[in-house]
């Protein structure tokens, strides 16, 4: 976007001085960038958590069945 604005502004007959408009779409692009990064980030860990999560419960669910069942006091499914 900022060659179009450029090429743009060097085709107008009235020079307008686009420059503050395209630092301010360079600044926007990089927080985009900055926010995907991190919801990126963010949803690799929570992929790992919910991945550690289902392991547990297999553990869990076959340590149960080990067991001989349920522990007194829980309600079994």
């Amino acid at each position: 976007l900022p060659p179009e604005l450029c090429r743009i502004n060097e085709d107008q007959k009235v020079g307008l001085d686009l420059d503050p408009y395209v630092k301010k779409l360079l600044n926007a692009r990089r927080r985009v960038v900055l926010v995907n990064n991190i919801l990126q980030n963010a949803q690799e860990r929570l992929r790992r958590l919910n991945h550690s999560v289902a392991k547990e419960t297999v553990r869990r669910k076959a340590m149960l069945e080990a067991a001989g069942g349920y522990p007194q006091g829980l309600p079994g499914k």
